[in-house]
C-alpha cells in the first residue's frame, strides 16, 4: 500500500518546497511539471526519478490516483526537469513491479519493504 494520503498532504505543505529546490539536479530526482485538468494551473512536484532506456521511470510512492498522475496521463505526457535538463515526456503508463527491479538497491529497498509502494509511471523522451 502506497503512503497515506496524510502523509501526500504533509509533504505538500512543508518537504515539497525544500526538494523543489533540489529535485531539479540531484541524482534519482526530477520534477515533473504538468497542467491541472480541471483548473488548467502548470503545477511542479518533485520526486524519484530515474532514467532507463529511452525514458524516465517514476515510483508512484502515493499511488497511481495522486493528482499529478492523473494529469500527466490525461494530458498524455508532462515535462521533465532532471540533472539540469528538460525533457518533453509522452507515452504515460502505470504498471505494478512488486520487486521494483528497475530502481537502485537503496530505492528499492524503502519501495519494497517500507513505503510499500509497487506501482511505477514510465514516460518516453519525445524527439
Amino acid at each position: 500500500m502506497p503512503a497515506p494520503r496524510w502523509v501526500a498532504r504533509a509533504n505538500k505543505a512543508g518537504l515539497n518546497k525544500l526538494t523543489r529546490f533540489i529535485a531539479p539536479w540531484a541524482p534519482g530526482w526530477a520534477v515533473v511539471i504538468h497542467r491541472g485538468r480541471k483548473s488548467g494551473r502548470t503545477f511542479r512536484t518533485p520526486l524519484w526519478a530515474f532514467r532507463r532506456h529511452d525514458g524516465y521511470v517514476i515510483a508512484l510512492t502515493y499511488g497511481p490516483q495522486a493528482d499529478w498522475v492523473r494529469n500527466v496521463l490525461a494530458a498524455g505526457g508532462c515535462e521533465l526537469e532532471a540533472r539540469r535538463h528538460k525533457y518533453r515526456m509522452t507515452a504515460p503508463e502505470v504498471y505494478r513491479d512488486d520487486k521494483a527491479s528497475d530502481m537502485p538497491v537503496f530505492i528499492r529497498f524503502m519501495l519494497r519493504w517500507v513505503i510499500r509502494a509497487p506501482e511505477f509511471l514510465s514516460l518516453k523522451i519525445a524527439d
